[in-house]
Order: C-alpha cells, then sequence, then structure tokens
C-alpha cells in the first residue's frame, strides 16, 4: 500500500517536469516516506524509462540555454542535481550549441548598445559572462579581446 502512495507522488513530480533521481528521493523524503519505501520505485521507474537521468539533463540544459548561461554553469548544476560525469558527458553530445552565439547573445541581452566605458566597466562585463559560465575564449570572442 505505502509503495502505491510513493508511486502516486512520483507520477504526480513527473507529470509536471523531468527530475533526477536525487531531486525525486529528496521531496519524497520530505514528503515523509520511508528510504525504503523510496528507492524500488526509483529503480523501476528509471528502468521502465518513466524517470530518465538523461532525459532530465537534457531538458535541464535546453532551459539553462534558453536563460543565457553557458556550459560550464550548467554542468555545475547537473552535477548538483546529482547526474554523473557521464551522463553529463552525454547530455553535452547530445545537444548542437553554439556556445560562442549563446555568450553573445547573453551579453547583448545584459548590455545592449551601451560601449565599454573603462577598464572597470569592461570587468565588470567579464565577470558577469564567466559567472555565467562562459569560457574564457568565449568570453574573448565576445569582447574582442585579441
Amino acid at each position: 500500500m505505502i509503495k502505491k502512495d510513493v508511486k502516486k507522488a512520483v507520477y504526480s513530480l513527473l507529470a509536471r517536469r523531468e527530475h533526477s533521481q536525487r531531486e525525486l528521493k529528496q521531496k519524497l523524503l520530505l514528503r515523509e516516506f520511508a528510504e525504503t519505501d523510496i528507492m524500488p520505485v526509483l529503480e523501476a521507474l528509471s528502468t521502465q524509462d518513466i524517470q530518465s537521468e538523461q532525459r532530465f539533463g537534457e531538458s535541464m540544459l535546453r532551459q539553462r540555454i534558453s536563460k543565457g548561461y553557458g556550459w560550464t554553469y550548467i554542468a555545475a548544476e547537473l552535477k548538483q542535481k546529482g547526474l554523473t560525469s557521464d551522463i553529463i558527458a552525454a547530455v553535452y553530445q547530445s545537444q548542437q550549441v553554439d556556445w560562442f552565439y549563446q555568450a553573445q547573445m547573453a551579453y547583448e541581452k545584459r548590455f545592449a548598445d551601451r560601449d565599454i566605458i573603462d577598464q572597470k566597466d569592461k570587468a565588470k562585463r567579464i565577470r558577469f559572462l564567466q559567472y555565467r559560465g562562459f569560457s574564457f575564449e568565449q568570453i574573448s570572442a565576445v569582447l574582442n579581446l585579441d
């Protein structure tokens, strides 16, 4: 009976959006389900491909790209959400993303048509792109730091 409740709760969560196993486990523990009841249900759903770490990673990647984040930020967030480095690498390879273009778009959205005033302003822009998870190579290309 209790496992049915766990399964119902998991289906309810997965109906809204993809979740990693770690997220599902944490949310179910907060709802005071026993870990011994949670793990068999999560493993069964993963085996049936109802819950997929790969699909979760790809979904998260698309969401973060649309919000203007770079790969470094996204990869760190995926790791924090409980994905293994193998799955993170597979997620990276599954999508064809022009990270230089993404960096350019994030920069233009934030700084529009304002020119760089001085070194302090330039450093601020570099920090912004670094925080967003873009590499120095991508930042250099956006700011023409050659």
